[in-house]
């Protein structure tokens, strides 16, 4: 049994053969799948809702991304308040601060991603963190990590650093505040023992695995697009690394993701009974 806790399901590279791909990840042997409703910003921030109200086995996220932060206004706020009371929908996210790309002013992603974090506070939502330094600095974690202490520890529903590059401490000051810490193909890159590193040294109770489909195919199918069924090349390396089998790290990281989020395995939300 695999989950994979972070996919964009909704993406035009899926446009093709997105039945196909959903049935190929069941037979890879996936349980659930987290669909990350950020889209393409605001206009597409049910994407995910969408997807998930067509699978039992497909949850959904809802939130607006560092990306398109310069493109929210009032109206999508609101729009996400309602979309956030959906039965599906698991947490707010991805959200948080994006420094290599910079699409959207930095002072624009700090506001949007404190006001989101407010607003999953209100909806009793956990978040999904997005956060990518620059390539010459490293201070998008802390900015990020001092954000969230700031604005979300208080509420104890912690939540999940997504596909985390980070550094060891950066991912225990998250871990501190009940979040989880989830890898991605990335994680079989040759130049990403950092990635590794924290992979080893985090308890397995702490951890998830992901693909962030259709990005970050890991080897062996890295340059490709990728999809949830590669999640298990994921947990194939971390099993590798951490000297423990493959199952092992399925059944485990699976419980990690229906306890964090009080669900129930095979589409059973507990929540919405």
């Amino acid at each position: 049994m695999f989950i994979d806790s972070h996919a964009h399901l909704e993406m035009e590279q899926f446009d093709s053969d997105r039945a196909e791909m959903l049935a190929r990840a069941r037979a890879a042997g996936l349980d659930s799948i987290l669909a990350i409703g950020s889209g393409t910003g605001p206009g597409s921030l049910d994407c995910a809702i969408r997807l998930a109200d067509q699978h039992d086995w497909i949850y959904a996220t809802i939130g607006i991304h560092p990306h398109e932060a310069r493109l929210a206004g009032e109206q999508d706020l609101e729009e996400l308040a309602s979309l956030a009371k959906n039965a599906k929908v698991l947490a707010w996210g991805e959200i948080g601060l994006d420094y290599y790309y910079d699409h959207s002013p930095r002072e624009v992603q700090r506001e949007i991603f404190g006001r989101q974090m407010r607003m999953a506070h209100d909806a009793n939502l956990a978040i999904i963190i997005h956060c990518r330094p620059s390539e010459n600095s490293e201070n998008a974690w802390d900015e990020c990590l001092g954000l969230i202490e700031e604005h979300w520890a208080s509420s104890k529903l912690g939540g999940i650093l997504h596909c985390f590059t980070g550094q060891e401490p950066h991912a225990l000051r998250a871990v501190e505040m009940g979040f989880l810490i989830s890898f991605s193909g990335n994680i079989t890159f040759p130049k990403a023992e950092n990635i590794r590193q924290v992979a080893r040294q985090l308890s397995l109770d702490k951890i998830l695995i992901e693909t962030d489909s259709p990005f970050l195919a890991p080897v062996p199918h890295r340059g490709k697009r990728n999809e949830p069924a590669f999640v298990v090349k994921v947990a194939e390396k971390i099993a590798e690394m951490r000297g423990i089998a493959i199952e092992e790290v399925g059944r485990q990281t699976s419980e990690n993701f229906y306890r964090f989020f009080d669900l129930l395995p095979g589409g059973k939300n507990t929540r919405a009974s």
